[in-house]
């Protein structure tokens, strides 16, 4: 995205009495090597009857030498240029291998072509002084570079100097003060006196007022600005020559437009020349610059009337599209980055990482209080993608359309983050009250425990002149495998599963039996949540049957009830009758053995509740509402993982996933401009 500007540049002398020119010598053409692109440049002299013979001096700059055969009152000069600001990367070079560490020593031909850049004309105490100061050790030359441009920076302060010419090292030194001419010709003698070929560059500097406010540091420039400037260049073999610029303690980018390089700054002052006569000059200059197009880009905001006259656009096309029946809905996945954090992997090319998952549960949580404040948030398991050691965690927030609360107390929804200290004996307790909500008898509870054997077997494969006490941990998940492993009781259950499904003939919930050859349950290694663990392949063989599947989203379907209050009456109907054994199991289908379960386990102090796949979404909200009413009866948070509620029209989903260097946020579709309208500006506030 690039910003085009339009630099004007004006100078001139006025004479209270006719002079006679003396030739003029005007260096204010962009050097051939400007990164910048120059679209179009413009010189303008006046008096008008003069003689300009455009050449090259021993250097390679431009210059106009201009001849006056008469006298005048005046000597004006006025530049024009129109430049693009598409945005540099000052970095963007590779260096010869030779040339990768300071210090280093150029080679034969090379050392003879820069022996002009490396003559040392000045030196001094102050100078030697501040050269000690200097690490030359061995180092990137970059960060060599970096750290040598900003030591400078922070040693002088800056100036405005009208007077001509260039302060001496020792006197820019002594004041601790210049002008950007003072610290960029100080910069080069620097350079110089430490083996490194230096020129003095004397330029334009542009800077443009930024789109938003920094947060975190300088915003620069309050409105766009342009100037002479002057900085300095060292060459480096394989980059060539890069621009450093002390007065900011930056490296040159897209700002700086050089107009001459050279050995010394008087073979680059922008005008050379005298005159002949009596006449007192008076010196006047003005630098404008002004914005000439400018691309759409994301961090310039929109102005109040182009809003206004986007909103009118949406609205005339919502208005035609409902006129032809055209039924479109919009979704998308925007993403959302660090505001300071540009280095780490998680931000870069990693999808997973720690603040990232703090992050997005955050905003998970404020998308919620938006767009469905009667939400259930979720916490589970996401893509796996080939090359990476687990799947990704996935976060998601699930309401009704009709308003209707799928949880109804935010309390009661754990910080996925926090330590309750819930031990196997709550989750015990939570399992028993919950499996009478759902009409189901606790007696079909089953403890699952890690599997001792697995850890024998692999501790029996290590090989035999190998000391396990001296294993590799270098390993992240294997550190994290075995910290859990220490941590916990070896003979403690890790959780209990309630074997569930949705008894159709009875329209309930139903139970049955677990039984194992090995008299437990051992879940599966690993260190996924327990009710992705379960030995389901070790369930007595039953004769199969018609699988259910997930009720089509063309089905008509009726308006979905009070879920919470039909948990109510059952429950209270559990309890008037003594807590009998309820009928599924007495009555229960003795050849059926259900393959899906509910889990109850206490994880890193939290109590995690592993739902079952469903195949309806009446079900699935039953569920829900039962486990909220056990977690508000034991006061009781729980963090909800497993299976996601069946597709269904008549609930809306919002995911938030990691992807990499992003938090990707699948933005629930809309159907008319105002949804989109009000799901962009919400996210956008809750980010």
């Amino acid at each position: 995205m690039t910003i085009r500007v339009a630099l004007n540049h004006r100078t001139r002398y006025r004479y209270d009495k006719p002079v006679a020119l003396d030739p003029h010598v005007f260096r204010l053409r962009p050097a051939v090597h400007s990164r910048t692109k120059i679209e179009s440049y413009s010189l303008k002299i006046r008096p008008e009857k003069h003689f300009i013979n455009w050449q090259q001096d021993p250097f390679g700059n431009h210059l106009a030498r201009v001849v006056f055969p008469e006298k005048t009152r005046e000597l004006s000069i006025e530049v024009d240029l129109v430049v693009d600001m598409t945005v540099i990367n000052p970095f963007d070079f590779f260096v010869e291998e030779y040339a990768e560490k300071y210090p280093f020593d150029y080679d034969a031909q090379l050392r003879k072509e820069l022996s002009p850049y490396l003559e040392v004309t000045e030196s001094g105490p102050l100078l030697e002084k501040w050269l000690e100061q200097v690490d030359r050790s061995s180092r990137g030359i970059v960060d060599f570079l970096v750290e040598l441009n900003s030591a400078l920076y922070r040693s002088i302060g800056y100036t405005v100097r009208m007077a001509p010419g260039v302060q001496t090292c020792e006197e820019t030194l002594v004041k601790a003060l210049g002008s950007c001419r003072d610290s960029g010709w100080l910069l080069v003698q620097i350079m110089r006196r430490l083996g490194l070929a230096a020129r003095f560059v004397s330029g334009y500097l542009v800077q443009l007022a930024a789109d938003v406010k920094s947060l975190d540091g300088p915003s620069g420039p309050e409105a766009d600005f342009t100037d002479l400037h002057a900085w300095a260049e060292v060459y480096v073999p394989g980059a060539g020559w890069i621009g450093l610029d002390p007065t900011s303690g930056l490296f040159a980018g897209e700002g700086h437009i050089p107009l001459a390089c050279t050995t010394d700054p008087s073979s680059a002052a922008p005008v050379t020349g005298g005159y002949q006569g009596e006449g007192i000059a008076e010196f006047f200059f003005e630098n404008s610059v002004q914005r000439i197009r400018e691309d759409p880009r994301v961090s310039k905001p929109y102005s109040d009337a182009q809003w206004h006259a986007i909103d009118r656009l949406g609205r005339e096309i919502d208005a035609e599209l409902e006129t032809g029946d055209v039924r479109l809905t919009m979704g998308g996945e925007p993403t959302f980055v660090s505001i300071d954090d540009m280095a780490s992997a998680q931000w870069n090319t990693a999808a997973d990482g720690h603040e990232k998952r703090l992050l997005a549960g955050k905003l998970m949580r404020r998308l919620k209080d938006a767009f469905g404040p009667g939400g259930m948030l979720y916490f589970g398991q996401g893509k796996w993608y080939p090359g990476e050691a687990l799947p990704r965690w996935q976060l998601a927030c699930f309401w009704r359309k009709d308003g209707m609360p799928v949880w109804r107390n935010p309390e009661l929804l754990a910080d996925e983050n926090g330590d309750y200290d819930f031990t196997i004996d709550d989750a015990e307790a939570f399992a028993r009250q919950l499996s009478k909500r759902l009409g189901v008898d606790d007696s079909m509870m089953i403890p699952g425990y890690e599997d001792p054997l697995h850890y024998l077997q692999q501790e029996g494969m290590t090989p035999a002149n190998l000391d396990p006490l001296k294993a590799d941990l270098k390993d992240p998940l294997e550190r994290q495998r075995l910290m859990k492993l220490l941590e916990g009781d070896p003979g403690a259950a890790a959780g209990y599963v309630l074997p569930l499904y949705w008894n159709r003939r009875r329209n309930a919930w139903g139970s049955s039996p677990w039984t194992f050859r090995r008299k437990r349950m051992f879940l599966i290694p690993g260190d996924s949540a327990m009710g992705l663990r379960l030995p389901l392949s070790a369930l007595p063989w039953v004769e199969d049957r018609e699988v259910e599947t997930e009720r089509s989203l063309f089905e008509e379907v009726g308006p979905l009830g009070d879920t919470a209050g039909e948990v109510s009456r059952r429950y209270s109907e559990y309890v008037d009758d003594g807590e009998s054994t309820p009928e599924s199991v007495e009555s229960g289908e003795k050849d059926w053995i259900p393959h899906t379960a509910l889990c109850v386990e206490p994880r890193e102090g939290r109590m995690h509740v592993f739902l079952p796949p469903t195949t309806e979404l009446e079900h699935y909200l039953d569920l829900a509402a039962c486990i909220e009413d056990t977690a508000e009866a034991l006061a009781v948070p729980v963090v909800l993982e497993g299976y996601q509620p069946p597709r269904d029209i008549r609930l809306s989903r919002l995911p938030v996933t990691p992807d990499p260097g992003v938090i990707e946020v699948n933005i629930h579709p809309a159907s008319n401009w105002d949804e989109l309208a009000r799901n962009t500006v919400t996210l956008a506030e809750a980010g």
